[in-house]
């Protein structure tokens, strides 16, 4: 995992539910490119064509809220999402999202400061979002030095192998 993700943003409102995130219809689906063909599906049809790995998912409030299912946390990292940016996360997204090795950044105030289509630079150590398109800095919450651990191994299970693995 990179400490500094740069990608464009992709900017998404309130309260963004795990069924918009991945719609419930393709639970079914196993295969990583299926599943990440339907990500943030139900918010934006078109996301998974249009972004690139390593771009940045920005949006609002309660991002993640509903169901707790993993599959939302998923489908993100299989389209290859860089960085998740809200202004808060819905709990139990925010804990999946770290157990399966996604990186996130609560940053209040973020969707008034970014565009569509802006470049962003993240600090995942720091929590400063560097807007390259506007030259302004954002500071979010900064993550524990526990937390990016189990995000630099992949999620709380490959962290976990890697401790155990001499016992």
């Amino acid at each position: 995992m990179k400490k500094v993700i740069t990608g464009r943003a992709f900017l998404y409102g309130d309260n963004i539910d795990t069924d918009q995130i991945y719609p419930g219809r393709y639970l079914e689906l196993v295969k990583p490119e299926e599943v990440a063909a339907h990500c943030l599906e139900g918010a934006d049809p078109s996301f998974a064509k249009k972004m690139n790995a390593g771009d940045v998912v920005v949006a609002g409030r309660n991002f993640g809220c509903g169901s707790s299912r993993e599959h939302a946390v998923i489908t993100l990292v299989h389209a290859g999402v860089g960085v998740l940016i809200a202004e808060s996360f819905a709990r139990i997204f925010y804990r999946n999202a770290i157990n399966l090795g996604l990186p996130l950044i609560v940053c209040p105030g973020i969707t008034d400061r970014v565009k569509e289509g802006n470049i962003l630079e993240v600090d995942l150590h720091g929590g400063l979002v560097k807007n390259l398109t506007t030259s302004e800095e954002i500071q979010g919450e900064k993550l524990s030095d526990y937390v990016l651990k189990i995000l630099q191994n992949g999620g709380i299970k490959p962290l976990f192998k890697k401790l155990t693995a001499d016992i």
